[in-house]
């Protein structure tokens, strides 16, 4: 089995906060990252407490995101650090791992 290390890398996000586009543009086309998910969360609160539901009712689209992608260690870390200086994030996460089987072979 191939394996080599890698940075996960998860940007936690609100919808309201519409920086998602911008954030997912940059990842693709200046810093070139092979591939990323969106997840929308159903449930979420910021440090105030305020919560953030999914609901029927509630229209407001300011639901919890997470963007995660992993990259080589020192592509993730040169990319993060352009996502620091350019964007207002206050909740980002990294942490190693190991990228398995049929992940792509030229991080």
């Amino acid at each position: 089995m191939n394996s080599r290390p890698v940075t996960v890398v998860r940007i936690y996000l609100r919808e309201g906060e519409h920086v998602l586009d911008k954030l997912v543009r940059v990842l693709r086309d200046e810093q070139q990252i092979a591939g990323l998910t969106v997840l929308r969360g159903v449930l979420g609160f910021s440090d105030n407490g305020e919560l953030h539901p999914s609901s029927l009712l509630d229209l407001s689209l300011d639901l919890p995101l997470i963007v995660e992608f992993f990259e080589e260690p020192a592509k993730a870390e040169r990319t993060l650090e352009k996502l620091l200086h350019r964007f207002d994030l206050d909740h980002v996460v990294c942490f190693p791992a190991i990228a398995c089987g049929g992940a792509r072979q030229a991080l």
